[in-house]
């Protein structure tokens, strides 16, 4: 078995209305921001993408298997909180994070002011240095549901290492 696996995520999640009052939480944090995401959980969409990579690099399926939207347990759900899970159990089968690379795709919020407080709040999670957790953005030039400012995507890529 190979001591090095690579593993990919992608998640969307669509705006809510100003009205419902959700507030927008990317990598863990809250970013201020007009609306937030709808979601079972806290629809941390960058979040959701790299446990999907981890979880993908392992062979464990993803994250709809493991937190179904179908659970009421999960319903309003730090990701934060499920992203511990997931390294439990990436820990427990002898899996370690060597580094992850987390996009957000979508015109608004900018991640660069908010750039370093989510390395520093999910590094530690990864356990990894900051330095080892990239955090990123990109448009789409307006074009699709994230130009339209409909929602938001977020892609990731990790490396995991048998430890």
């Amino acid at each position: 078995m190979s001591g090095f696996r690579i593993g990919q995520g992608f998640d969307v999640h669509r705006f809510a209305s100003p009205e419902e009052g959700r507030a927008l939480i990317l990598m863990g944090c809250e970013v201020p921001h007009d609306r937030g995401l709808v979601g079972h959980s806290d629809a941390d969409v960058m979040l959701h993408a790299l446990m999907d990579a981890l979880l993908g690099a392992a062979g464990l399926g993803d994250i709809g298997q493991h937190f179904p939207d179908t659970d009421p347990a999960y319903r309003g759900a730090d990701s934060a909180r499920l992203l511990e899970r997931v390294m439990a159990d990436l820990s427990g089968r002898g899996w370690r994070v060597v580094n992850a690379d987390v996009c957000l795709i979508g015109e608004r919020p900018k991640v660069g002011p908010h750039r370093q407080r989510m390395r520093e709040r999910v590094a530690p999670l990864l356990g990894i240095d900051a330095e080892a957790l990239n955090v990123k953005a990109t448009t789409t030039e307006k074009l699709g549901f994230t130009g339209r400012g409909e929602g938001l995507a977020a892609q990731a890529v990790v490396l995991i290492e048998r430890a």
